[in-house]
């Protein structure tokens, strides 16, 4: 398993903490933007970043809020369905790839998670030169709005077929979305992917995706 490296990401305004994995000669980046009340240190998205790793693609897991937003955010629940202020985050991010030595030759992709999905959504329409793939699990897509039609990078949306409500949302995101598409269910799981199996089935497919569409300019 590849370690994770602690990397502190000074933006316009704040400065976030992140996990960041970056196998040998990757030419990918995979950006992660997790769901409500959640963070860096998601076992969920965690398990699949080493996945990821584990096929040579690069990831970066941070903290969308800072630690006061955090702890208000646990109290009242407001700032994870703040998903401007999220996406606006994570499009800092985005650019702070950009101009990094290390990073910035690598294509960048996006896992949102839950409403991070909607967050991701709205960053791949903002940055569309710079984002080359979106995939999102269990994701709040919906949240994302009018920016779903003007999404260019190939999005592919996994839900579980125990979470009927959010089935519900990604097939209206789905008719939404103007780019390349897929919806894959994942059999048995439920919002979480708790469930044996599932989410190394998220794994499998959000790794496919990012293989073949992050790959594309470093054979």
């Amino acid at each position: 398993m590849l370690e994770a490296q602690s990397r502190q990401l000074d933006l316009k305004d704040i400065q976030l903490t992140a996990d960041l994995r970056l196998p040998a000669n990757t030419g990918a980046l995979v950006v992660f933007a997790h769901g409500s009340g959640s963070g860096r240190s998601s076992p969920r998205n965690a398990y699949v970043a080493d996945a990821l790793a584990a096929r040579g693609l690069g990831s970066l897991l941070f903290d969308l809020l800072t630690e006061p937003e955090q702890h208000l955010d646990n109290r009242t629940r407001e700032l994870r369905f703040d998903i401007a202020l999220l996406a606006g985050r994570l499009v800092q991010v985005i650019d702070w790839v950009g101009r990094d030595e290390a990073l910035q030759s690598l294509r960048i992709g996006l896992f949102g998670a839950s409403t991070g999905a909607a967050a991701a959504l709205l960053a791949a329409a903002e940055r569309p030169e710079v984002v080359h793939a979106v995939v999102c699990r269990g994701g709040r897509s919906d949240l994302a709005g009018p920016a779903l039609s003007r999404v260019k990078a190939p999005t592919l949306q996994i839900v579980g077929a125990q979470d009927p409500v959010v089935f519900g949302l990604n097939c209206q995101s789905s008719r939404a979305l103007r780019c390349e598409q897929r919806l894959e269910v994942v059999a048995g799981a439920t919002h979480l992917f708790e469930e044996p199996g599932t989410l190394e089935e998220v794994a499998r497919l959000a790794g496919d995706w990012f293989d073949k569409y992050l790959r594309a300019a470093h054979p």
